[in-house]
């Protein structure tokens, strides 16, 4: 059965032969099913009242232990620390998540779970894990495991700048 991926690969080596292509074998896919799964992610993420980047700044407090500092909180999300107080700000005006001054140093805020925002997160990451699962339904759990495994070296040799 071909995929969109063969599709691709065969298109480009019936117009450009000379090219090596072999690299859209795997990443044309990767690059899709990436959009297959964000699209479902938002779909799970829309039934449970979240936006993405809610989800995103209360799964990065949940697994923190329900508070973090806003810088840290900005950089563990890969945005700037002007996005990310926009992002708190949504995220208490929904009444998710606080902001509190850092015993430690009174210039620092620590942004934290609230009981509704706990709330919110585990209920959404439950959903959210049942939708996934049923993604990676058609592989076994070996199967997993070796695709796990060669997305992480991929994706470190990527960021450590040799990819």
């Amino acid at each position: 059965m071909e995929d969109e991926g063969d599709r691709i690969v065969r298109e480009w080596h019936s117009e450009r032969a000379d090219l090596d292509v072999a690299p859209l074998e795997v990443l044309s896919r990767v690059a899709r099913l990436a959009r297959h799964v964000d699209a479902a992610r938002r779909a799970v993420l829309a039934r449970e009242g979240l936006e993405s980047f809610e989800f995103d700044v209360l799964t990065t407090l949940r697994r923190a232990g329900g508070t973090l500092g806003a810088g840290r909180l900005a950089s563990e999300t890969l945005v700037s620390s002007g996005t990310m107080t926009h992002r708190i700000d949504i995220l208490e005006g929904r009444e998710l998540a606080a902001r509190l001054t850092d015993s430690a140093d009174g210039r620092a805020v620590l942004v934290t779970l609230t009981d509704t925002g706990r709330a919110a997160v585990d209920c959404a990451m439950l959903a959210l894990l049942g939708r996934e699962e049923a993604i990676l339904g058609t592989l076994s759990q070996a199967e997993r495991g070796r695709l796990a495994g060669l997305l992480r070296d991929v994706l470190l040799g990527f960021e450590s700048g040799s990819g």
